[in-house]
């Protein structure tokens, strides 16, 4: 009997070590996305304007927050290679220059979020809901440097493959979030009812919160001292921001490209009345929800490939990442599963105004539809970041949305007549189309990385 591990075994091993590092990132995404669905229900208790508010506001602040998450995102990968390198300092540097990255993206970020009121105007939505979208837009602007400041924080203990305190801190921002929807968007303990502004005060706060819980965990924690991520003040280094632009730029370039096709979508719905705003917000929310998980797995898989690469293990690598890719879509197989057996149950849980959960429910189908190829894509997204790779896989995913999904969803939705329906198959064949160019992409990046550790020096 052979000592040497078979390929069945290393794989095992792999995917024990992505849902090692996963699963504090599944809790966290989840709880992430409780806060979304937090805001949902208490909105839509409140009634059909304010639920199409948050909807229209949350599609709007979305691209201009993903632009950020993006690019922070680059530390991820640049901390994992240093880790996986045994080059504790670097990894110390990288995480004070992302904290001023953090702060330097906030000021166009910012700029982008108040010009909401003529943007939506111009745009055509609804008259009913811009009030109310432009408020809970306005006041999130109130939270972003301190989300962003988060991120720096989180990516670098994600890089290190320490992902549990990004859990924890994820736990008590929806604490916050939904003690803040019961006080201020429902109306308790003698606060006004304020509806989506109340629902952006209740995210604010958590947001400030989960910033502050993860700023003391990584002080105190011995975990990260030999790093010395708080040890010196450092002024920004130009070329350090170069390097991590270099490889934030398109990864936020790839965030933004799919996530504002989602937010356009949404803008899209508006235009169309705010009942069928509602019921995308309903499907979009539970849509989120079960993309969580593969978006934790992506996140696992890329600081998997990333230390093998950055120990110089390239064969390790490209079957982790493939590991990681297999997990992503064997979890969504499972989730449209459950998403069409109950599809008119969740809409019911959401609202109960009879036309909303009508359409919630048959958009739902849609969303089920759609998760395979999602998960397929982030997998594979995930696993081309854990080798650097990052302006390719931008270049496919416009393509994949914008010269594909997009003018499908709005010919079918808006020319064609097909309103939501139309909308919603735009992006799914969107999402095929991505998650084909990124797999093959993957599979060359992947070969020519072990074709290259092979060569003779």
């Amino acid at each position: 009997m052979s000592d040497f591990p078979t390929a069945t075994d290393r794989i095992r091993r792999d995917a024990a070590s992505v849902l090692r590092l996963a699963w504090p990132l599944v809790v966290n995404n989840l709880v992430i996305a409780g806060m979304a669905l937090a805001n949902t229900l208490a909105a839509g208790r409140v009634g059909p304007e304010p639920l199409a508010g948050v909807a229209v506001g949350v599609a709007y602040y979305q691209v201009f927050w993903l632009a950020g998450l993006g690019i922070l995102m680059s530390l991820s990968p640049l901390v994992a290679h240093a880790y996986g390198g045994g080059r504790d300092l670097e990894v110390g540097h990288r995480f004070r220059q992302g904290l001023w990255l953090s702060q330097l993206l906030a000021l166009p970020l910012l700029g982008g979020l108040l010009a909401v009121g003529p943007v939506l105007q111009w745009f055509g939505t609804d008259a009913r809901t811009v009030p109310h979208a432009v408020s809970y837009v306005q006041v999130m602007c109130l939270g972003l440097p301190a989300m962003l400041a988060f991120l720096a924080h989180r990516y670098t203990s994600e890089g290190l493959g320490w992902t549990r305190p990004i859990m924890l801190t994820a736990a008590v921002g929806l604490a916050v979030n939904v003690t803040g929807n019961w006080v201020f968007t429902l109306g308790n303990l003698g606060a006004p009812r304020l509806g989506a502004t109340g629902c952006a005060i209740a995210t604010v706060l958590a947001q400030w919160s989960m910033f502050g819980a993860m700023h003391l965990y990584q002080r105190r924690h011995h975990f990260y001292r030999r790093f010395g991520l708080f040890a010196r003040f450092e002024w920004p280094s130009a070329r350090t921001l170069r390097e991590t632009l270099a490889l934030g730029l398109p990864i936020g370039g790839s965030v933004v490209s799919e996530g504002s096709l989602f937010s356009v979508a949404g803008l899209l719905m508006g235009t169309l009345g705010t009942e069928i705003v509602a019921a995308h917000q309903i499907a979009l929310t539970c849509g989120a929800l079960m993309f969580m998980v593969p978006l934790a797995f992506h996140s696992a898989t890329t600081i998997h490939v990333g230390h093998k690469a950055g120990a110089g293990d390239a064969r390790g690598a490209r079957r982790a990442g493939w590991t990681g890719i297999g997990l992503c879509g064997a979890f969504m197989a499972v989730s449209a599963l459950v998403i069409l057996a109950a599809n008119d149950q969740i809409a019911a849980a959401f609202t109960t105004d009879p036309d909303v959960r009508l359409l919630a429910a048959a958009l739902l189908v849609f969303v089920a539809i759609f998760q395979v190829p999602d998960g397929l894509q982030v997998g594979a997204a995930g696993a081309l970041r854990g080798f650097k790779d990052a302006r390719v896989p931008m270049v496919f995913n416009v393509v994949a949305y914008w010269l594909i999904g997009f003018p499908v969803a709005w010919w079918l939705g808006v020319k064609a007549g097909f309103g939501p329906h139309g909308i919603w198959t735009g992006l799914i064949v969107g999402l095929v189309a991505c998650a084909l160019l990124l797999g093959v992409r993957y599979r060359f990046v992947s070969e020519r990385a072990v074709r290259l550790s092979a060569a003779p020096v």
